[in-house]
């Protein structure tokens, strides 16, 4: 259902593409902005992986590592990517006290997913498998891919809003330019962030296939949600375009399951993952790690 929505979605996007494109500049000023965004968002989608790595200022985790909490988030993490059919991702770790964790790379052979020292800090070992196993559904299901897609066809219809003042039919009324410029940017957004939301959804139930473990996830999103709101995450901030990559909204205060939102509401999300844990038959799994219970603390894995 969650690949019907987006396939709806998508095709809903590039309706509203050729229908402003058509108001714009005709045909041949659709097919220019489609060019120039294409361009723009190929880009991004052979470098997105290292640019968004070095702006959250990612370390690989080395398996050497002397923390082990780290070491088994690491060896976790390697063990579920075998187990989805995956070739096994480069790992990261972010020192940020905020708990989220996100996956990034244009296909499943060039895969990287991060963890925030505040995530590894505040779950168990049951909860950091929940999300890592979140995390590789996205790689698994080419997500990165069809953001990329989306993003194109939502920048190429911004471009063309913004040419309708300029390129358009002279003769059209100015208010109808005025309503395209305005207007189309935000049909096209909202959009997007309904795909998002719906990749989401499919990578929380693909995550608990993968997991096997669909109610560890659902305490693990409880926590981060709870957590995520009291730590402001300056990166994400800085850069707020960034925040649908995480597995929960990193921007501090934001509202969830409307229309502006990139991610569901976390309570529809472990509704959804209490019936999941209901088909599978599992009891609820302690939540201690190795180390003991999950210490509640804003420290990252260094001290």
């Amino acid at each position: 259902m969650n690949h019907l929505k987006t396939y709806m979605l998508l095709a809903a996007m590039t309706a509203l593409f050729g229908a402003v494109g058509y108001l714009v500049g005709g045909t041949a000023g659709m097919l220019i902005a489609l060019v120039i965004a294409a361009g723009m968002n190929l880009f991004a989608y052979w470098n997105a992986d290292k640019m968004v790595l070095r702006h959250f200022r990612a370390q690989e985790v080395d398996p050497r590592h002397p923390d082990p909490r780290v070491q088994a988030y690491l060896q976790d993490t390697l063990m579920l990517a075998e187990r989805a059919g995956l070739p096994p991702p480069k790992v990261y770790i972010i020192d940020n006290p905020q708990p989220n964790a996100f996956a990034t790379g244009r296909d499943p052979e060039h895969a990287a997913v991060a963890a925030t020292s505040g995530l590894l800090g505040l779950l168990s070992r049951d909860e950091i498998r929940g999300v890592m196993a979140h995390e590789l559904a996205h790689v698994k299901n080419r997500d990165t891919l069809t953001m990329t897609v989306t993003a194109t066809i939502a920048g190429a219809v911004a471009m063309l809003a913004n040419f309708a003042l300029f390129f358009g039919d002279r003769d059209r009324n100015l208010i109808v330019g005025l309503l395209i410029m305005l207007l189309a940017p935000i049909a096209a957004s909202l959009v997007q962030f309904a795909i998002s939301r719906a990749r989401e959804y499919e990578a929380d139930r693909i995550g608990a296939e993968i997991g096997g473990e669909p109610d560890a996830l659902a305490r693990a999103l409880e926590k981060i949600e709870a957590y995520a709101r009291q730590r402001v995450n300056m990166d994400a901030e800085r850069n707020p375009a960034m925040a649908h990559l995480f597995i929960i909204n990193p921007l501090a205060g934001r509202g969830a399951d409307n229309l502006f939102s990139t991610h569901p509401n976390t309570k529809n999300r472990i509704a959804k993952l209490s019936e999941i844990a209901r088909r599978f038959g599992r009891p609820t799994t302690s939540a201690a790690g190795p180390w003991g219970e999950a210490p509640r603390r804003t420290r990252g894995p260094w001290g």
